[in-house]
């Protein structure tokens, strides 16, 4: 493929609002996560929980979508001149040009479950103040965005798990060659809630400790949420690209509805596709952002994908011990640490990493690499096996 530039980006999650607060973190080795519940969900693990979406502004004409995983997507918007950017691109295109393609997993069901407990108690009918097709709707937060940000392209949402806002990139990447659009807004949005919560705990993949990617001990993850969004345009844009799109590899291997394929196979040919678009080969990546769930089945079978694509030499961390697992947001922030990575010529290790278990063979970073780095990578895979790897190189 002809590389796309990503003239802008930013991401909100447990570390902070925007890039600088999120290098921030990384360079100083400092986790967002904490020990604590959420509303009336406390299932005695960690969480990487955004500050500040109960006191946000919010606009009178946009009432209706007013909800925890929208906050998060507007707070993310507010955040290092997004939403700026985006209209300067609409003005350089045209609104109809620029389409917003977004990944969520739970999107705003909160809003959904707080309902439930104001239902009647003689009917059970939900309150009138639950918008549905605004707020727990898959499509709404595709939606509120396009319409926060005046635009009137293409929109659409994926929800594939954890790899929605990685294949979000992809999708974005056929519609700007195909000339359906111009330039698109990506990325994804994921809150916390309690179905999230209870339904990770029922399946025994949280863990009573703080996350530990590719660990001897390690047990399960950490949940968080977080927004992420990128703005990718023709490369003829006269704005100055702060990375590119080399590449983007997606599969889809069916094993099980929750498990991976032991031996990563669906991984292996989403990064294999990757590099194969890109046009490079496996030693040609400097850096690889690891999926890293730090649940014992996903980090063994992501390992033996890794291993087998790029060999034990390709420097590897997992960010989940910063961010915690964001879920459909985790492609979209994985994919804004790499750029930040390229940009600072910092690639952060593994947090959490005590005693890397003997039989997984991918290079952890234990401390920050620092080196000019060109090319990254960054994996994400979801239930089902649904698989996405993106190359992404360096501005200049």
């Amino acid at each position: 493929m002809n590389p796309i530039p990503i003239t802008h980006h930013t991401l909100v999650t447990a570390l902070g609002h925007g890039r600088a607060a999120t290098f921030a973190a990384l360079r100083d080795g400092r986790s967002g996560l904490a020990r604590r519940g959420f509303e009336t969900a406390d299932i005695g693990s960690w969480l990487g929980v955004v500050d500040g979406l109960d006191t946000l502004a919010w606009r009178d004409d946009l009432a209706a979508y007013d909800c925890r995983n929208n906050r998060l997507a507007e707070l993310a918007l507010r955040t290092d001149g997004f939403a700026e950017a985006v209209q300067a691109a609409a003005a350089r295109w045209g609104a109809k040009r620029v389409g917003v393609f977004l990944g969520t997993s739970t999107s705003g069901i909160l809003q959904t479950e707080l309902a439930y407990r104001e239902r009647d108690p003689a009917t059970g009918a939900l309150p009138n103040s639950l918008h549905y097709s605004e707020t727990h709707n898959t499509a709404s937060v595709a939606r509120y965005v396009r319409a926060a940000l005046g635009l009137q392209g293409p929109a659409h949402v994926v929800s594939t798990a954890c790899s929605s806002s990685a294949k979000v990139y992809a999708a974005a990447e056929r519609a700007i060659r195909l000339g359906l659009v111009n330039a698109a807004v990506v990325g994804g949005v994921d809150s916390l809630c309690m179905t999230t919560l209870y339904g990770f705990k029922a399946l025994e993949l949280t863990s009573a400790a703080i996350c530990r990617p590719w660990d001897a001990e390690r047990a399960g993850l950490s949940i968080g949420e977080a927004a992420a969004f990128a703005l990718l345009e023709r490369a003829d844009s006269p704005a100055r690209p702060m990375g590119w799109l080399l590449g983007a590899g997606e599969s889809s291997d069916g094993h099980h509805m929750s498990s991976p394929h032991p031996e990563g196979a669906g991984a292996a040919l989403a990064m294999r596709a990757a590099l194969a678009q890109a046009g490079l080969a496996p030693a040609q990546v400097d850096y690889l952002n690891l999926h890293g769930t730090a649940t014992p089945g996903n980090d063994a079978a992501e390992d033996r994908a890794v291993c087998a694509v790029f060999g034990t030499d390709t420097p590897c961390s997992s960010t989940k011990g910063y961010t915690g697992h964001t879920l459909g947001a985790a492609g979209g922030v994985e994919a804004s640490i790499a750029l930040l990575a390229l940009e600072h010529g910092q690639a952060p290790p593994s947090l959490n990493l005590q005693r890397q278990d003997p039989a997984l063979h991918a290079r952890l970073l234990r401390e920050p690499l620092q080196a000019a780095l060109k090319v990254v990578a960054s994996n994400s895979f979801g239930f089902g096996g649904s698989n996405a790897s993106l190359i992404l190189g360096a501005a200049s």
